[in-house]
Formats: C-alpha cells, structure tokens, sequence
C-alpha cells in the first residue's frame, strides 16, 4: 500500500553519491578565468582539492612558456589516476586537506572547494571544523556552514602576503547563517577583490540547484570597493579576459561590471545586486508572523491519501487536511476543488495527525503505528526527539501559504481549502483576522514590487529558485506605497 521501499533510479544513486563527496567538477570556460587571475607572479599554484584536473588543464592552456608548476591534493584516490597528473609539471597527493594540510603558505591558490552541506557531515567531524574555525579566525562558525567553508579557511591561512586566491563555492557562502561573521573576518584580514556571479541562464553547473559565485581574494589591506560581476552567457572568454586585465578591461558584451563599497556589498549580500535604500519603513513583521510548514519526519508515512485513509479505516478525528508539494498548488490561491483534484490524481491530501496516549487509539491505527514501529521510524532523527514518536506538530491554518523553494514569480498562496502545509511552506499568519485585511495582505504580497525584495532576504539556487527561512521572510521590505494603497498602514 505504502512505497517505503522505492527504486532509486540510477543516475539519482550516482548523483547522491557526488553529493556525498560534494564533486562537482569545474566546466573548462570557469577554470579558464580562474586561474587567469592567481597565475599573475607565481611560479606554482596550489589546489587544495584537485579532482579530475580542470585547473591544471586551465593553466597547461594559459603557461604558454611551460614555466609554472601545479601542486593539487585530494581525498580520492580515483580521481588522482587521471592521466593528466603524468604530466612532469604537475605534482598530486593523496592528502586530507582540512586535517593534514601542506607545511607551507602559497602565492596562489585555486579551488573548487567539496560543496558538502551540514546536515551530510558526521558529528565528529562536525567537531573537528568547528575547533578548526575557532583556531583560525577566533571566532564560533555557526554548525550549519557546509564543508566547502572550512577550504575556505583554511587556504586563506595558508595564502602569501600579497597572494592570490580564486574559489568557486555556492550562494550559501554569502547567504547563509553564518555569513555576516565570515565575511567580517574575511575583510578584516584579507582583500576581497571581486565576485563574479551568474545569471540562471549562464551558470556553471546547469545540473545542480546551486548558485554559484566566485570569490578573488588578496592577501593584502581591504580596499573601499570591489569588483561585481554577472556573467550572463555561458562558455564564453570574456570573463577570463577581464581578469587577466586586471579588471582594468571592462567593456564586455557578456558582462555586467560594476564596483561597489565594501561596506554596502556586505549589508546587501555579496551575491545580490546592488542595493542602496535599507532604511525601509515596513516589513511583513509589521502585519503577519510566520512559521515553518509540519515537519513528519516520514511524509510517506503520515502523509495519506484518500483512499489510504479509507483503507485503514482512519476516523477524520485524526486527520487533517494539508497540503505537501509547492507543485500540488497550481495557481495564487488553494481552494477545495484543487484538493478534490489531487485525490483524483491520487495525491496525499490528509495527514495523520495523532495526539492521544496508546490507550485511546482505535486498534486499527495502533496495528499502523506497529508497521511504522517495524520500520524503524521511532529512530530517525527528527521522530525520535517526539514524545511518543507518533505525536504530529501542530499548526493553526494558516490564511496564507509561502512556498518555501520556488521558482514561480508568484509565491504567496490564499489558503480557501483551509489546509495545514508540511515544509514545502511557509505558514503566513496576517495579524488582523478580517478577510479584507488578509485579501489585501495577500495582494500586496503578490505585487511585483514585493516579490523582487525576496532576493534581499532569501537563499538563491539554481535556475533562479529562492528559498526563504521564517525568520528572514518575517525581513521581507513591503513597498510603502503598497501599504497606503491597501490602507495598511493604521492596521499594523
């Protein structure tokens, strides 16, 4: 009845086995501009995580004199077989660069870091970077910063006076928790010289829901400004010429350049474009509070649909009627007819929701609760932290839904169905309960105007998805004239 055992589909496994390691290689174009920048002035350059040899490639094709040597590590033994490390220029090693990294500091340093995100990293080693980052810059990395962070670190402390380093790493590295405290420490120490961005249609990885950026950093005094850039078509030279000038070349057709004040780029998020007016006078914490959606903790579980629920011969006293995909929601506004059409289609639209002792169960549902028992569900992580594990979080319907990762230009949704939604959403709960309060709450949510501020407070993805934690939405600017529009502003 229930596919707890699902096929994985082949090409899904080997992608979770990439993530795993966090390989994703450098495309030729991307390595290309990198090293273009650290080749200035040296006569090695240095990859803390070589992989299949992009940059070694990049710099065979730059060094036409074949006078500047390569030194790469690397953790896995496959790829450092590759037949371009023969090469007598070129020096690999099996090492682990965050716990044995070289004896000595570099002129320049290229790298496109092991993207591996937290929740993948084991608690030891999780330990381990933390007593890393603390030794190396003084201060407490918050524990949601993924591995790529840490090669960060650690080749700044390993880079020259006056050297130079090119890293490829996600959005998350400017926007995550713990990015206003790495990248005061940063400019602290070291000179930020540019970052390059891309637009959805030119990024690097057009596989992968990440964005990424490229950071250029000197190990010298920060300047006042720095170099902004957005690449916006793919494979193309521009943006290794622009480098290799120096940035003093920037008239380039595929290329928006701009400089920036440090100070600014920082307040705004080095991954978003500039941004002067900060002073806003209204944000959605003056007119709704936001929550996360339910979190089951086994949606395949607990989430049913109707004909499951009939099977097991559920009452309706233990369920609710919600709501789990971004994609189950076709338009602005959910109604009853929508969830009639997901039953039809055989979606889960009813979630078990049970918060009784054993002894005022229905048998029926405690011979469920024992085929869950026999999966293991009361150890996952998330289950295991409820009393019993059964035991669903509670949430008041919301009147309006978020979708919490989209790509859809209209992210707010008029909750007609009265549905409760599981973590593809974001409960929105308007501070007035008058439907002309929530129906022009909703519409200045909706506007144009009010959409574009997202990118002021969310995460950004591939393929120009955003994703928004509660606390940051609760942030979103609301245009001031939207509020006197709508006559919100004596409602707050």
């Amino acid at each position: 009845m229930l596919e707890h055992h699902q096929t994985i589909p082949k090409k899904k496994k080997e992608r979770e086995k990439l993530r795993d390691k966090g390989q994703f290689w450098t495309p030729d174009w991307i390595a290309k501009a990198m090293i273009s920048y650290v080749i200035k002035d040296t006569d090695l350059i240095f990859d803390p995580g070589t992989g299949t040899g992009a940059f070694f490639r990049a710099l065979k094709m730059l060094d036409k004199n074949k006078k500047i040597k390569f030194y790469g590590i690397d953790i896995d033994s496959k790829v450092l077989q590759e037949r371009i490390y023969e090469d007598p220029l070129c020096n690999v090693e099996l090492r682990d660069f965050l716990k044995n990294p070289p004896n000595r500091k570099f002129k320049s340093i290229v790298a496109n870091p092991p993207y591996i995100r937290h929740h993948r990293i084991d608690k030891e080693t999780k330990s381990f970077l933390k007593q890393l980052s603390k030794r190396i810059t003084g201060i407490s990395i918050d524990g949601r910063a993924g591995y790529h962070i840490y090669f960060l670190l650690q080749a700044l402390q390993l880079l020259e006076k006056n050297g130079r380093l090119a890293f490829i790493m996600p959005s998350d590295t400017c926007e995550g928790t713990f990015a206003k405290k790495l990248w005061v420490w940063i400019t602290k120490n070291y000179c930020l010289e540019c970052v390059v961005t891309f637009d959805e249609n030119a990024t690097p990885f057009p596989t992968l829901d990440i964005n990424p950026i490229i950071f250029l950093i000197k190990n010298i005094t920060q300047k006042k400004e720095i170099f902004w850039v957005r690449v916006n078509k793919m494979n193309i030279d521009d943006l290794t010429y622009f480098l290799k000038s120096d940035f003093k070349d920037t008239k380039f057709e595929n290329l928006y350049i701009t400089t920036r004040e440090i100070s600014e780029a920082l307040r705004t998020g080095l991954s978003r474009h500039q941004h002067f007016n900060n002073n806003f006078k209204y944000y959605l914490s003056d007119f709704a509070t936001v929550m996360r959606g339910i979190a089951t903790g086994a949606n395949n579980f607990f989430f049913l649909t109707r004909k499951q629920a009939e099977e097991l011969k559920i009452p309706n006293e233990f369920l609710k009627l919600a709501i789990g995909r971004t994609r189950d929601v076709k338009g602005d506004i959910i109604t009853m007819e929508d969830i009639k059409e997901l039953e039809k289609r055989s979606r889960p639209t009813l979630l078990l929701s049970i918060d009784r002792p054993k002894d005022k169960i229905p048998k029926n549902i405690l011979d469920y609760l024992h085929e869950g028992e026999k999966l293991g569900l009361p150890t996952r992580a998330l289950i295991k932290q409820r009393k019993p594990w059964y035991k669903m979080e509670k949430r008041e319907i919301p009147p309006l839904l978020f979708a919490y990762l989209g790509r859809r230009n209209s992210r707010f949704i008029k909750n007609e169905a009265g549905v409760v939604p599981l973590t593809g959403f974001l409960c929105v709960y308007p501070k007035q309960s008058e439907k002309e309060y929530i129906d022009n709450l909703w519409k200045i949510l909706n506007h144009p105007s009010t959409l574009q501020n997202l990118r002021l407070v969310g995460k950004s993805y591939g393929s120009g998805a955003i994703k928004v934690e509660p606390r940051n939405l609760e942030k979103l600017p609301i245009p001031e004239n939207l509020v006197r529009k709508y006559k919100l502003e004596a409602a707050r």
